[in-house]
């Protein structure tokens, strides 16, 4: 039924091309309009309902301190040899210009003033955080209102205020804060450009034209536009988080140009076999397409089920992703076959290079040829495949030692968010950090926000700042803020310990456990603790339990499709294992880069860094997904070749020569875009980047060239083994999924396998 309605539709863009291209160049402009007119920017709202910090927050608010709106510090030092803001008065002065030069900003609502609690005690100030115990550095805090009323051009005016101050006074200016964060300019343009030039590398020298190598790349343009539009106007509705465009822009060129591939390279095996340029393009799409709308759904399937979570921020970038990857699936099946068909015959000609390859090579008619690039199978690959074939248990634990090698040091994974301490040097907010940790320690980047209602009880807060000093994970404790309406108070608080560190989410949870009941008491008071640090350990700390659920559920939904469409039992049951293997091995490569640093120079890293906790399980959805596109692209062939001659051996060794080439081209175009994202400066992006590349280069290689013919070979017939009662249960059969899905595209009458599936008959091999 699928096949046949993709088959109508392909045929039908490729027959009528330039209304379909002028369709989506039309829903392209309005969805940039709309993104200009209803879009919003990204936002980050790290909590998540029922989390302690997520408590201190609503506490905060309903006191209406102003701390829950966007922060921003000023870090100085003066430039002047041994001089301090204790004893210089042209250095006090200095500061005392520059905090009044900030405060008239548009939009500040406050600035923190050092001198002036220098003036009223010199303690007060040290204990705030304001300047350090030696005077050498002071902090401006600048207070904004919520980012909802706020826009890059805030931050514009504080970095040029800077700029300007650096030249007047006699004082280094650095800045940071979750301003910069909030609206710096996201990672990714120049990362998109290096992806798409070395997609197009790789597409001519595959296919040798550059009309073939130019049409995936023009439909993952069309394609992301329209879906990173769309996005933002997502964003205007509701808080989509920094990192999804990014993520989006990396995911939908990577999958965009991966569907676009297959569906040409069917094209191009039937242009070769003698078909019109619009038929062909009709049955590539039925063909390869069905694959395509397969995976596409299970990628976007696997995104949304991190819903799971309960943390909205990941739900909406899941969303905001999922939209991405449904346009290009859209994309393959209506635009790709109107360029198609548009091109007419001469992607039918292959240049010189892909001649050298083999990419096509004409044989005599009813030879059997393969969706590689329209080739019948590249003798090497053949070759090397056959000899997995003829040593398979040699080749299967030698291949699963290594991925389970890689795989170890994801025991040592340890979740959080690098700040600006993994930023390069070159960063403003990277020399503000290492200021602030030079003068007050490391824990001074990352404060504790503790949020208490006394109940009437204000001896509640002096035994609560006595019991907040006394811990030993607590280096000061700013004076306490009482707001007069509401009686809740907000105490800053300063560990002993960075951000990043273990030891600060020990802290935060012997705070709650220990330190706030037993200064509470058992009345009505209550405290909480939030803060960034906070926020983002408790989000950690979710995501880590609730992605034991997750998984589950993601390969239960796997295993029960690839059930469906090759009506077996063993079949999804290793390909389930097998990419648990890949992504094993991907979590691993992240920790010894980022947590140990083994190679970390290489990407451009500064600092060793925590994994950023939502990062696993998205990358966890999305590869899961994505490693569906070759399991079924090569499953599909395999199966077709086994229904065609019920000889195990051979459907193994044809199908995976024959999809060889198409998946190794498919892996290196998206290793390539996923590697250009590991070498910006945001440390997430690299993660991102790093473990999406290393997960597809190990799964194309290791896994599908190495541990799938051994396996299907050692399991010989009993692959395609479904139990009666199961085959009774299960609804109608999905074997003919891609090659044979559409029997018009062989020519030939088909009979019955013992499977119940269509099988081809022998003329038609």
């Amino acid at each position: 039924m699928l096949s046949k309605a993709l088959l109508r539709l392909g045929t039908s863009a490729a027959r009528r091309p330039w209304r379909v291209i002028a369709a989506w160049l039309a829903v392209a402009a309005l969805a940039v309009l709309a993104a200009v007119a209803l879009g919003g920017r990204t936002a980050d709202s790290m909590t998540a309902p029922g989390l302690d910090s997520q408590r201190a927050a609503e506490l905060i608010e309903r006191a209406g301190t102003g701390q829950e709106g966007m922060t921003a510090q000023v870090v100085v030092t003066p430039l002047a040899d041994g001089a301090t803001f204790l004893d210089d008065v042209g250095a006090r002065s200095a500061l005392t210009r520059l905090r009044a030069e900030v405060t008239r900003l548009p939009h500040v609502l406050g600035a923190s003033d050092p001198v002036g609690a220098l003036d009223a005690g010199g303690d007060t100030a040290v204990r705030g955080g304001l300047v350090s115990a030696d005077g050498r550095t002071a902090v401006v805090r600048v207070q904004y209102p919520d980012q909802s009323r706020l826009s890059a051009e805030d931050l514009d005016a504080l970095v040029g205020l800077g700029d300007r101050l650096r030249a007047e006074l006699p004082l280094r200016v650095e800045m940071g804060g979750n301003l910069f964060y909030a609206f710096s300019a996201p990672d990714g343009g120049a990362s998109e450009l290096i992806g798409l030039l070395a997609a197009a590398t790789i597409l001519f020298l595959a296919f040798g034209s550059l009309v073939a190598a130019a049409l995936p790349i023009g439909m993952a343009v069309f394609g992301l536009t329209v879906g990173v539009a769309t996005m933002t106007v997502l964003a205007g509705v509701t808080d989509v988080p920094a990192f999804a465009p990014v993520l989006g822009s990396m995911v939908g060129l990577g999958v965009g140009i991966d569907y676009a591939l297959f569906v040409l390279a069917r094209h191009r095996e039937y242009l070769a076999r003698g078909l019109d340029p619009r038929e062909a393009a009709g049955r590539a799409v039925a063909t390869a397409g069905r694959p395509v709308v397969f995976a596409g759904g299970t990628v976007v399937v696997s995104i949304l089920g991190m819903a799971v979570a309960n943390v909205p921020f990941m739900t909406v970038g899941g969303v905001a992703v999922s939209i991405v990857v449904l346009t290009m699936v859209l994309a393959s099946v209506t635009l790709l076959p109107a360029f198609l068909g548009a091109a007419g015959p001469r992607l039918g000609r292959a240049g010189r290079i892909a001649g050298a390859l083999g990419a096509i090579r004409p044989g005599p008619s009813g030879r059997r040829r393969y969706a590689g690039t329209g080739v019948a199978p590249a003798a090497g690959w053949r070759r090397w495949i056959a000899h997995v074939a003829r040593y398979p248990v040699p080749y299967a634990v030698g291949a699963a030692g290594l991925l389970l090698t890689a795989t170890l040091p994801v025991l040592a994974l340890r979740v959080g968010l690098p700040d600006d301490g993994s930023l390069p040097p070159s960063r403003t907010e990277r020399r503000a950090y290492d200021l602030v940790a030079e003068g007050f320690g490391p824990g001074t980047n990352g404060p504790l926000v503790v949020a208490a209602d006394p109940a009437g009880d204000p001896a509640v807060l002096d035994r609560l700042t006595a019991t907040l000093a006394a811990d030993p994970g607590i280096a000061s404790v700013a004076p306490t803020h009482v707001d007069p309406a509401t009686g809740i108070a907000t105490l800053v608080v300063f560990p002993t310990t960075g951000p990043q560190e273990r030891a600060t989410a020990d802290t935060i949870a012997r705070l709650r456990t220990e330190v706030l009941p037993t200064a509470i008491g058992p009345g009505p008071a209550r405290a909480h603790v939030g803060g960034a640090a906070a926020s983002l350990s408790d989000v950690g700390r979710r995501t880590s339990e609730r992605l034991p659920v997750f998984v589950a559920a993601v390969l239960a939904m796997s295993f029960l499709l690839l059930m469906l469409v090759f009506r077996s039992v063993l079949v999804p049951l290793k390909a389930v294992l097998l990419n648990l293997l890949s992504i094993g091995a991907a979590y691993g490569v992240m920790v010894a880069v980022f947590q140990w640093g083994w190679g970390g120079a290489l990407i451009g890293l500064e600092a060793t860094v925590p994994i950023v906790s939502f990062i696993p399980m998205f990358l966890f959805a999305i590869l899961f997904g994505l490693s569906m596109d070759y399991e079924v692209f090569l499953l599909s062939r395999v199966r077709e070749e086994y229904l065609g001659t019920g000889d195990n051996g051979k459907a193994v060794v044809e199908g995976v020569s024959g999809t060889a080439r198409t998946i190794t081209s498919a892996a290196l175009i998206m290793v390539a875009v996923f590697l250009s994202f590991a070498v910006t400066d945001d440390p997430s992006t690299k993660m991102f980047g790093l473990g999406l590349a290393t997960a597809i280069l190990v799964d194309a290689t290791l896994v599908r060239m190495v541990l799938v013919p051994a396996t299907m070979t050692l399991l010989g017939r009993a692959n395609w083994w479904l139990p009666r009662w199961l085959d009774r249960t299960l609804p109608g059969g999905g074997a003919g999924m891609g090659a044979g899905a559409a029997p018009a595209a062989t020519g030939g009458a088909a009979v019955q396998s013992p499977s119940g599936a269509a099988r081809p008959r022998p003329a038609d091999r």
